[in-house]
């Protein structure tokens, strides 16, 4: 996904040039992940020739929030409390900063409008 993010458009040939070098990977791997990414509904294609054009369907903003509350929705299910105390320690560890946006973030949930709740 970041390379498809970096390019307006590409191809799984493309994406596959950007990522030689690093480590190599097959095409037929870069081109079955792009299919399945397509499936997802994470990458938009139209065919280019015999290739498929992809374009991502979602920002890189809007991926990792997605992701973020996943993973936030499956720790407080699993955990409840204690997964929330452990999400508010982890917090502060980070970046004391993170506190007082997280106390803003439940403010402004607390006084939105009430059909949001």
């Amino acid at each position: 996904m970041a390379v498809a993010w970096s390019l307006p458009t590409s191809t799984a040939r493309e994406v596959c040039d950007r990522l030689t070098g690093r480590r190599e990977r097959a095409y037929t791997t870069i081109m079955t992940t792009m299919d399945r990414l397509h499936r997802k509904g994470l990458l938009d294609r139209e065919k280019d020739g015999q290739a498929w054009r992809y374009r991502p369907t979602v920002s890189r903003a809007e991926f990792e929030r997605a992701l973020a509350d996943g993973l936030a929705v499956e720790i407080l299910a699993s955990h409840g409390a204690a997964g929330l105390a452990a999400f508010v320690d982890a917090a502060a560890r980070v970046d004391e900063e993170l506190l007082d946006q997280l106390t803003a973030l439940i403010e402004q949930h607390r006084n939105g409008p009430k059909g949001k709740r």
